[in-house]
């Protein structure tokens, strides 16, 4: 049976990742780092178990990703994962996107229409940006975590539905419950089984791999030919704060790709803002052949060299070097057979 997904705001960052295969859920999610492996075990313990999960992190870090791993994973992931974002709609139209309306329940209403939880019946229905939702219709979300039921917008006829809930906020909610802007009777309902996910800079271990990635999937749709990335260009990357998270990445490497077309990513070609930003003279050079490099060899010279430094800085205590770069211990072990690194005498 095929799927059945109704995504809304969906941009390139999920696109690119966007899961490949029915086999693997976390298959295109780029996560090498010891935080990201803990998410993805975490997702695998609660995604059959039916609780509610309540996703925080900063915009674009891939809330609505992890979402769908879950849906994935789960008994449900054959019927319809439904998703919708709470804080792009306006209030006086989210409760009938929720809900539906039935014909003549407000000016415009001119046929029956079911909302988004009847469309994920039997399915998981995932609230992005639930703290920026009203306080009245939080309530109506809070019957229907309790009771399974609703009514659609002008109607009287109860609905019963069997839906798993997944939600995501950028916000802090429990300061948003201090504050009196987000229900303390909803909140508990939702945080039964939360995941943080970690911004960008909190795993700047799995840059590289992002960039690999998405000029891997850039070069294929937008038909370019970006081969190599120079390490300059690459420390400028790993070293810049990302407040956009995964999202601002993607956007940033679409623009390199498309504007370089061909060839080598360098320093130069990084906006300047990111270029001055960043401390000179900090990365030990890379011998480049003057037929450049391709991305997979600049990449792995790249992580060759950090794992080398981290290994000095610990004196070689494994387990020291996998914190400093953020990574399991096995994966820091299984990259060092890999490159052959061995301690100078």
């Amino acid at each position: 049976m095929q799927d059945s997904e109704i995504n809304h705001d969906e941009g390139m960052l999920e696109e690119s990742v966007q899961l490949t295969t029915s086999t693997n859920a976390f298959e295109g999610i780029v996560g090498e780092s010891s935080k990201m492996q803990a998410v993805f075990r975490l997702v695998e313990r609660v995604a059959d178990s039916d609780s509610t999960i309540l996703i925080n992190g900063e915009t674009g870090t891939g809330k609505g990703l992890i979402a769908h791993a879950i849906h994935k994973q789960s008994y449900r992931k054959d019927q319809p994962f439904v998703s919708i974002n709470c804080g792009a709609i306006p209030e006086n139209l989210l409760e009938s996107e929720l809900f539906g309306h039935i014909k003549g329940a407000f000016t415009g209403a001119t046929s029956n229409k079911i909302g988004k939880f009847e469309a994920a019946n039997g399915g998981t229905i995932f609230l992005d940006e639930i703290g920026d939702m009203s306080q009245d219709l939080q309530v109506k979300i809070l019957k229907v975590l309790e009771e399974q039921r609703f009514e659609p917008v002008g109607g009287c006829k109860t609905v019963n539905v069997d839906v798993r809930i997944i939600a995501a906020t950028h916000r802090d909610l429990e300061e948003e419950v201090q504050k009196g802007k987000f229900r303390e009777d909803l909140f508990y309902r939702l945080y039964v089984i939360p995941i943080k996910l970690p911004s960008l800079r909190e795993r700047r271990s799995d840059i590289p791999h992002f960039v690999n990635h998405f000029v891997d999937h850039l070069n294929t749709a937008k038909k370019t030919n970006v081969n190599s990335i120079s390490e300059e260009a690459l420390g400028i990357l790993l070293q810049h704060d990302w407040p956009g998270n995964v999202r601002e990445l993607s956007n940033l490497m679409e623009r390199l790709v498309v504007i370089k077309g061909e060839g080598e990513i360098r320093a130069d070609d990084l906006p300047e803002k990111m270029r001055s930003n960043t401390p000179k003279n900090n990365l030990s050079s890379i011998e480049v052949t003057s037929d450049g490099l391709c991305l997979n060899t600049a990449v792995s010279e790249f992580e060759k060299r950090l794992i080398y430094q981290s290994l000095e800085k610990t004196k070689w205590v494994k387990n020291k070097a996998a914190q400093l770069l953020n990574v399991k211990r096995t994966t820091l072990v299984e990259k060092i057979k890999r490159y052959d690194l061995h301690k100078c005498a």
